[in-house]
């Protein structure tokens, strides 16, 4: 590493403003920023100083996200075998090799498309306005491909990250100038404009043809949407528990989307995030508890399957607990203000169990949450810095 940091130092003088290669500053400075921090520090005035710049946050992310990507790959794998075999019992641990492998070739184009499709645009736009690249899409380019179903095609994952970029951020500036998570504004899109590939009861298990067609792929909460409504209620809910039950819900063995699945290794990576101090406790905490309290009020009407499912179990289907951890917390689009996280993350969880369950078009109400409570941040700030505010003026006349 040594002797690459004294070779780009050497060659730097190239790069700069007036030098051979000038207009290739910014590719130069993406490349190197990737392995050193930024050259450019602060020399005066009272600033922490730190090795740990953007991109080593955003790479922090991506690793917290690795149980998830691992698991999802696996995952993957084995219902694209139930697919294909027409069969639910097949045993989740069994052929664990050739499953990772069978998940890999599918999941693995996805990423390919997602960063491919999001850097050239992000290259274009640097050599535009004469940036390097925004480090924001470095962890975008791996949540994109983990929010959607896996046998998704490969057009629509490219389109969608289009969007989300280029109307989502770069026409706001770029990172951290955009008021919607990039990501989830990528999934938004695909929801709205290509329904069929996002929702329903086959969105996701990829396999032959001829044995899919008579076999029900859906996912959980297509499932629980989906039930006869002349069956009895409890009974409904019942064999949705045989199903997925708790323990196989929170560990993610359940059809779902890539990286959405398993709350156990989502919860791996929010220690992670918590540990390194990049994910903030009081949106994850908050986020689950407005879940869980919006999940108790809806039990106390029954009526229907969504209205009748224990509260705890929405914590750990669908994209709730995903979205708590890795959609909720984007530093740039949720609020700011320690007190304004608490109010950020509890309506996004209650909002999230209130369209999932109101809502059977939406049975997945955490992406609308999320990016509804992104548009509310600022007010949210604001009402929070005006109310501290006018309690020390309080104060002060008190004095």
């Amino acid at each position: 590493m040594k002797f690459l940091a004294k070779y780009l130092n050497k060659i730097d003088h190239h790069f700069e403003k007036g030098g051979k290669y000038e207009k290739w500053n910014p590719l130069f400075e993406t490349l190197s920023t990737f392995a050193f921090t930024p050259k450019l520090v602060t020399n005066k005035g009272s600033h922490i100083r730190d090795g740990v710049d953007l991109k080593r946050t955003m790479m922090t992310v991506i690793i917290a996200l690795i149980p998830c990507l691992l698991f999802g790959i696996y995952n993957t794998g084995h219902w694209q075998l139930v697919a294909e075999l027409g069969d639910r019992n097949i045993d989740f641990w069994s052929n664990g090799y050739d499953k990772f492998v069978s998940g890999l070739f599918v999941v693995l184009p996805l990423i390919v498309v997602s960063y491919g499709v999001g850097l050239s645009i992000e290259f274009l736009f640097g050599f535009l306005r004469g940036h390097s690249l925004h480090e924001g899409f470095l962890v975008s380019g791996m949540l994109i491909p983990l929010i959607m179903p896996a046998d998704v095609p490969l057009w629509m994952v490219g389109l969608a990250t289009a969007f989300a970029v280029i109307i989502g951020k770069e026409i706001f500036g770029g990172t951290g100038m955009n008021i919607l998570n990039v990501a989830l504004t990528a999934r938004a899109f695909l929801f709205f404009a290509y329904p069929t590939s996002m929702s329903g009861d086959k969105v996701w298990m990829a396999g032959p043809e001829s044995n899919i067609d008579g076999f029900t792929g859906s996912t959980a909460l297509g499932d629980l949407a989906s039930f006869m409504s002349d069956k009895p209620v409890f009974e409904n809910i019942d064999i949705y528990t045989n199903n997925y039950s708790l323990l196989d819900s929170f560990f993610g063995i359940i059809p779902g989307s890539v990286g959405e699945t398993s709350t156990f290794a989502i919860l791996i990576g929010a220690l992670i995030l918590l540990f390194t101090g990049v994910g903030s406790l009081r949106i994850m905490l908050s986020f689950f508890i407005g879940g869980y309290i919006m999940g108790l009020i809806l039990n106390l009407f029954g009526g229907n399957d969504f209205l009748n499912l224990p509260a705890h179990f929405h914590l750990v289907i669908g994209g709730f607990a995903f979205g708590a951890v890795f959609m909720a917390t984007d530093p740039v689009t949720a609020a700011q203000t320690e007190t304004g996280k608490l109010f950020y993350g509890f309506f996004g969880g209650l909002l999230s169990i209130l369209i999932r369950v109101l809502n059977p078009a939406y049975p997945e109400g955490v992406f609308l949450a999320i990016l509804f409570m992104n548009v509310m941040a600022p007010i949210i700030d604001h009402y929070v810095i005006q109310a501290n505010i006018k309690r020390r003026l309080k104060r002060l006349n008190t004095i």
